[in-house]
């Protein structure tokens, strides 16, 4: 299973509960992934606490969802009783899923795994998928960001035990470059169509720690 379990613990800890909807989610999904219907058969990967999930059931897509973690699954499911058999629990890097679908979701999902991972869990995804349908990635950490080259190495884009920032305790964090990403996609059967790199860093107070990511559409071929 290529979920951590360092994930689960963080989750019972009641870190990491992020509740309201990711506004770059929202805004991509509003640009980007119509047009949507109750027809439209949504999966988010690594739902977490469900932050995104109203915001999927106000526009009124075919919502489902996995994620790795028992604890806060189990908890998604008690406040979502109507999606309790929407919302499973798994390794979403290797699962076999019966269903085909026209959009999926993974705001920061993907990239808390290695190289090697990324590759055989986006042709698992491109495998479920209509040709045509897109696949939204929403803030897939860069190689500009300031942990990259920080705890252990992985591979060539992976870090692992970071000690210091947002990355403390949760396993395996991946940076990616543009190039890096279109060769991840190009090769799982998908046409990136959007691709934005975003960096953010204080200024009042001023620190030296700069936030960097990318967020992107890509197309099953």
């Amino acid at each position: 299973m290529s979920f951590s379990t360092q994930w689960d613990q963080v989750y019972r800890e009641g870190s990491n509960i992020s509740i309201w909807p990711w506004s770059d989610l929202v805004s991509y999904m509003h640009h980007y992934g119509k047009p949507f219907s109750s027809s439209t058969k949504v999966l988010e990967i690594g739902f977490g606490a469900g932050a995104n999930i109203p915001f999927f059931l106000t526009i009124g897509v075919d919502y489902y969802g996995i994620e790795g973690s028992d604890s806060i699954a189990a908890r998604v499911r008690e406040r979502y009783p109507d999606l309790k058999d929407r919302l499973r629990t798994g390794d979403f890097i290797r699962q076999n899923y019966l269903d085909i679908y026209d959009l999926v979701i993974d705001r920061s999902s993907m990239t808390h795994n290695d190289t090697n991972a990324i590759k055989l869990g986006l042709k698992n995804l491109s495998a479920a998928m209509k040709p045509g349908a897109k696949y939204i990635g929403i803030d897939w950490f860069s190689t500009e960001h300031s942990a990259f080259g920080l705890g252990d190495s992985i591979d060539e884009f992976t870090r692992a035990n970071i000690t210091e920032g947002q990355f403390v305790g949760i396993g395996n964090v991946h940076f990616s470059t543009r190039a890096h990403i279109l060769e991840l996609f190009s090769n799982a059967g998908f046409r990136v169509t959007r691709l934005e790199h975003k960096q953010t860093s204080s200024e009042i107070p001023h620190t030296s720690h700069l936030f960097a990511s990318w967020n992107l559409v890509a197309e099953k071929v």
